[in-house]
């Protein structure tokens, strides 16, 4: 999906509308920023996240409830890059 200022997003909790994840690319690294509805200050609080950096984490992250590799899911942000790319003349 794609908002009004032109960003690329999914949702990682498909449930809940109010929670949505931003992905672009940068020098070849895939970025993730969370946004949450009820939660403005986390956009502004987190920056892009580059995706080692989540794979970095979810591998020290011990709980159980949250699969952050789930959550940054590369395979959807890599097809979501894809499609805006190709939608894009040359």
């Amino acid at each position: 999906m794609k908002d009004k200022d032109g960003g690329i997003y999914y949702y990682p909790f498909p449930e809940n509308k109010q929670v949505r994840m931003y992905v672009k690319k940068s020098e070849g690294s895939v970025l993730f920023r969370m946004w949450r509805s009820d939660d403005p200050s986390l956009w502004e609080e987190h920056g892009w996240v580059p995706h080692d950096a989540v794979v970095q984490a979810a591998d020290m992250y011990e709980g159980k409830d949250f699969d952050p590799k789930t959550v940054y899911d590369i395979h959807i942000a890599r097809a979501l890059i894809r499609e805006e790319k190709e939608k894009k003349p040359d």
